[in-house]
């Protein structure tokens, strides 16, 4: 199966992960909603390492590719995850969904400042193209509305708009635009993607799960919804075969490739949020699928013509 292939695999699950994961952050603390992410995803990429590779490959790690992995997945796990959570607690899952399709544009902006590769016309037009989509998508303004409360009186769920909100999103998106860089260095040393993933999530969920004791003892970590609890573990095991599928896809195929088409993800939680969340939660307007179709073209644009 070709590059292209798993990353499109790879962006369709991962879409699906943000529409379930939507429902699961309502209801939990944004630190063990991540915590848990980490824990399910790291088990079940364990069982898949211990059951389809050998002990011989295991042996070929070396120091470097381990540091490499470890740094890709606290950049993309311990860090991007945060903040993923965060943001769909927040705005929604088509809002930040569409948010994480800028990762295009940070890629832009890290290459013009360390290797002076300034964009080209067209990567000039995609970057506004992208601005001007999130500027749509974050203007699409919904009016707070009463749900229901799993327990006790209802409470009142809403999605923020201005510039603030946009805030974990985009912090999202440069974790995300970062990553793919140590993800090729590992690989270029033991070329296991599934080891490589397994690593650097086994790396962030142990850091986090330090944090998570710290942050306990201070008393700072949100109670936990059981129903909630159900939709972030069958999340957190959507979004560890997809992130596997994206590290095959990252060693099969140009980083370009794969981060152009893992923008399916966008479209994905577009039409699938307003289904499982609700449309009073997810209002995905025409506005809303105007803006996401913006910030695609102009990412396909940054990425494949500039």
């Amino acid at each position: 199966m070709t590059g292209a292939l798993w990353a499109v695999f790879s962006g369709v699950g991962f879409g699906v992960f943000q529409t379930f994961n939507r429902r699961a952050v309502q209801g939990m603390d944004v630190l063990m909603a991540t915590f848990l992410q980490l824990l399910v995803s790291a088990v079940v990429l364990s069982l898949a390492t211990v059951l389809t590779l050998d002990a011989t490959v295991v042996g070929r790690l070396t120091g470097t590719a381990v540091l490499n992995f470890s740094l890709a997945g606290l950049l993309h796990f311990f860090v991007g995850w945060t903040f993923l959570n965060a943001s769909q607690k927040h705005i929604g899952a088509a809002r930040t969904s569409s948010l994480i399709g800028t990762i295009p544009i940070f890629g832009a902006f890290f290459a013009a400042l360390t290797l002076a590769e300034l964009p080209t016309l067209y990567g000039v037009i995609g970057i506004l193209l992208i601005v001007g989509g999130v500027y749509l998508v974050n203007d699409a303004r919904i009016q707070r509305v009463p749900v229901a409360a799993t327990v006790g009186a209802p409470r009142l769920e809403g999605r923020a708009t201005g510039l603030r909100s946009l805030g974990f999103g985009l912090a999202a998106a440069i974790c995300w635009s970062l990553s793919p860089t140590f993800i090729r260095y590992g690989l270029a040393e033991v070329d296991f993607p599934l080891l490589g993933v397994t690593v650097g999530i086994v790396a962030s969920a142990l850091s986090y799960a330090v944090l998570l004791l710290v942050r306990r003892s201070q008393g700072a970590v949100g109670p936990l919804e059981m129903e909630a609890l159900a939709y972030k573990v069958f999340a957190a095991v959507l979004v560890a075969l997809a992130t596997w599928m994206r590290w095959i896809s990252l060693d099969l195929a140009p980083v370009a490739v794969a981060l152009a088409l893992s923008l399916v993800s966008v479209p994905v939680v577009n039409f699938l949020s307003p289904l499982v969340s609700g449309r009073d939660l997810e209002r995905v307007t025409a506005q809303v699928w105007l803006g996401s179709i913006l910030i695609i073209g102009g990412s396909l644009m940054l990425i494949l013509l500039s």
